[in-house]
């Protein structure tokens, strides 16, 4: 009867056999020991009140509950699978997709989409740090070392977008010699006495720009455009500092898009240019992206976070702070590559007490011949605690002569003493 009943043309003709109803059990299709089971379980006592807020309180309620849609989307992601229209195609003919969704309808890939692009981004991180302590608390992680390292992932924006902190200063600086140039020839023909200063250039131009305006609309001045027609002097004057204008507050807006950069993409303001892991053919890729880094313990990961700088020296701290903020406690030691060594690092672990171990960058070097023979290197010298000083290969001593401040990117200040 069922094969006859996928093949009839007019269902309508069966009668009673139309409203057949073959009931379907899921839970015997699932495992006991299936994955999905195990996810689900363990995602269904988080606190999902952040998501809730994301959806308005007015309005249809959504096509699949949130609690639900989180479930489906971690588990997909766990299986490999990425695309909203594979994850969609999931739930349709999938048993476990359709264990989750216990009898709600199928959400579309659209719907996939705008959940964890708009209603997922506020409490996606509040999730992911609610299930790492609940991790702890089942006695998951050792507390006791953290390792740490990075990758660099490529925006999805246009390479050739670019913007440069340093080409914007040396243009910037030009257009301003030509401002200055521009003022003063204006000052001496209307007589007045306008100046442009560095930190209100902006207002200092539209102060300029309604001044001529009004002078035109006193003396009757009618703009025109095209080739063969004469401007006149306030047409000219007016045109030349509305572009002035419009270029300085185009300047403006990319000095405050740098954020401490010195560069930034302009299809994604957020990404920085950075050189991206060789190619087949070993060639360095210049290319936006972003520096994520990840820390692990006992096989799970329990922090990430996302910086623009390309360097991964200027992450070390930053990063541990908010992990120490989010998970509430403190690790006993640090484990890092040697793109992490820093003078600022080291000083904020001994002040936390926390024990780095973190490769040194001229670790390779120290274990060649070439580098122990080098008489120039310090580290191939006697040192001596008491006096403070070093002696070369031919008796001599170096004496400390000065000490001198050198300050961080992030701010910190490292004493370096000069030897003679």
């Amino acid at each position: 009867m069922p094969s006859k009943l996928k093949y009839h043309k007019n269902y309508t003709q069966l009668g009673a056999v139309y409203q057949l109803v073959l009931p379907l059990s899921l839970e015997g299709l699932v495992p006991d020991d299936d994955s999905v089971r195990l996810l689900s379980h363990e995602l269904e006592d988080l606190d999902y009140s952040l998501l809730y807020q994301a959806y308005s309180a007015k309005g249809r309620n959504p096509v699949v509950d949130p609690k639900t849609m989180f479930k489906i989307l971690t588990y997909a992601y766990s299986q490999t699978i990425y695309s909203s229209r594979r994850i969609e195609k999931a739930c349709r003919r999938d048993v476990n997709f359709i264990w989750l969704l216990a009898g709600q309808k199928a959400p579309d890939h659209s719907t996939i989409a705008r959940f964890r692009a708009g209603f997922l981004a506020e409490a996606c991180e509040g999730l992911f740090y609610q299930m790492v302590r609940r991790l702890n608390q089942m006695g998951e992680l050792s507390k006791e070392t953290v390792f740490i390292d990075g990758t660099k992932l490529e925006a999805c924006a246009n390479k050739y977008t670019f913007v440069w902190k340093k080409s914007v200063g040396k243009w910037e600086e030009k257009m301003f010699r030509n401002i200055q140039e521009a003022v003063t020839l204006l000052n001496r023909e209307y007589m007045q006495s306008f100046c442009i200063s560095e930190g209100s250039r902006v207002q200092d131009l539209q102060k300029i720009c309604r001044f001529l305006e009004q002078l035109c609309e006193e003396q009757h001045n009618i703009f025109v455009r095209g080739r063969g027609k004469r401007r006149s002097r306030n047409q000219r004057y007016v045109e030349l500092f509305r572009r002035f204008l419009e270029r300085q507050t185009v300047y403006n807006w990319h000095t405050a898009s740098f954020r401490g950069r010195n560069n930034y993409c302009k299809t994604d303001p957020d990404a920085t240019f950075m050189h991206m892991k060789d190619d087949h053919m070993r060639n360095a890729q210049l290319k936006p992206g972003y520096n994520v880094q990840i820390g692990v313990d006992s096989e799970y990961i329990v922090s990430t976070d996302i910086f623009q700088d390309r360097n991964d020296v200027w992450t070390l701290v930053p990063f541990l702070k908010t992990m120490e903020k989010n998970l509430g406690f403190r690790y006993l030691s640090v484990t890092a590559d040697s793109g992490y060594e820093s003078e600022e690092g080291y000083a904020y672990l001994r002040e936390r007490k926390q024990k780095p171990c973190i490769k040194p960058q001229t670790y390779e070097k120290w274990k060649k011949r070439s580098f122990k023979q080098d008489i120039s290197k310090r580290e191939n010298m006697r040192y001596e605690e008491t006096t403070d000083t070093y002696t070369c290969h031919t008796g001599k001593k170096l004496k400390p002569l000065f000490i001198k401040k050198q300050k961080s990117k992030s701010g910190y200040e490292s004493k370096v003493t000069v030897y003679e």
